[in-house]
């Protein structure tokens, strides 16, 4: 792979298109935080089938197109180009144009909403990185959060920009009156965890979950785990905490789970059973956080995204815990300038 890999890289860089492709794969990868150009084709191809499967493939032309336009519009405004090249501005315009055509009816000017979304989530990651810099956190995917929010809003206003599946504006239900009877046999759990897997990218289909899978094997089996992991673990506490089954079949409880421990567990902390440890109470506050956000924001009629994996990851990095193991030497270090420093009696 390694060799293959360094054959790519020579490929591409021969050329400006070959970059800019490389860029763009790379991009679909880091929705998953990762940097590999075949787990992004894998990813894309995993979304294709996924929305042709079940009837929305505009889906997945949103999501082609605005991640060219995202990583296009880096260009333009000059952006950093280490950080374009490896797709840190393509992921969250994918995802905006995903979610735009899963929420609003497809009609022509649709797609002039969506170009101009992507172009603006580019933008809105540049403005985010600059602010929480100061907090030493990354964006993740909250410039898609923040841009799909503003826009799927501001469809309400817009007569010419139609709503399809869009939640209308409306009181929280209590749960026990939205709880339904559903056999949690083993095929509905497994199919239901494996759509969670693919919600990520707003697809509802559990052959493209288990694509994406195999994607992040690809790039590495840690992550490709953490991922099982995650899946497992949100949907198994939102049945025990009694959510509605049909979400759960679908995969609606899955996927901020996912991403959280993929973030937490594989790739912003170094592997270790501290860190998985650390990383299953950041999947179930993820949870938590989705079902809060979800109280909140059903009146305003627009959907959690992925808003609760950034609120989840952002808490449990901001303690900048080093789980790393401290060498002999500087525990001796340490201890010993803990020694001097301490005051006479």
């Amino acid at each position: 792979m390694n060799r293959i890999g360094r054959t790519w890289d020579t490929i591409v860089d021969r050329h400006p298109i070959g970059q800019f492709t490389d860029a763009c794969l790379r991009g679909a990868s880091q929705v998953m935080l990762q940097n590999n150009p075949l787990t992004g084709l894998l990813i894309l191809a995993a979304v294709a089938w996924g929305s042709i499967r079940t009837g929305t493939p505009a889906v997945v032309v949103g999501a082609v197109v605005a991640l060219i336009v995202g990583t296009f519009t880096a260009v333009l405004l000059r952006a950093d180009t280490a950080s374009w090249r490896q797709g840190l501005f393509g992921f969250s315009p994918l995802l905006t144009g995903a979610a735009l055509p899963s929420f609003l009816a497809t009609r022509p000017l649709l797609w002039v909403y969506l170009v101009v979304g992507a172009a603006v989530t580019t933008v809105v990651t540049l403005a985010l990185s600059n602010v929480l810099k100061t907090w030493g956190v990354p964006a993740l995917t909250f410039p898609f959060v923040l841009t799909s929010w503003f826009l799927l809003m501001g469809a309400y206003q817009f007569a010419r920009i139609g709503i399809s599946t869009l939640g209308h504006p409306a009181l929280p239900a209590q749960a026990s009156s939205r709880l339904a009877e559903v056999p949690y046999t083993f095929g509905f759990l497994a199919v239901g965890m494996l759509k969670g897997v693919a919600q990520v990218f707003l697809v509802n289909d559990w052959i493209s979950g288990i694509v994406m899978l195999v994607a992040l094997a690809v790039s590495s089996r840690v992550v490709a785990l953490a991922a099982v992991l995650g899946t497992v673990v949100g949907t198994l506490v939102a049945i025990g905490l009694g959510v509605y089954g049909d979400q759960v079949g679908n995969g609606l409880w899955g996927f901020n789970a996912v991403l959280t421990a993929v973030a937490l567990g594989a790739v912003l902390y170094r592997p270790s059973p501290a860190v998985t440890g650390y990383a299953l109470l950041g999947t179930i506050t993820a949870v938590c956080v989705q079902a809060a956000l979800t109280t909140a924001l059903t009146p305003l009629g627009i959907p959690t995204l992925t808003a609760p994996f950034v609120v989840a990851t952002w808490l449990f990095l901001l303690p900048k815990r080093d789980f790393a193991p401290i060498p002999h030497h500087e525990r001796v270090e340490e201890a010993t300038a803990v020694t001097t420093a301490r005051p006479k009696r």
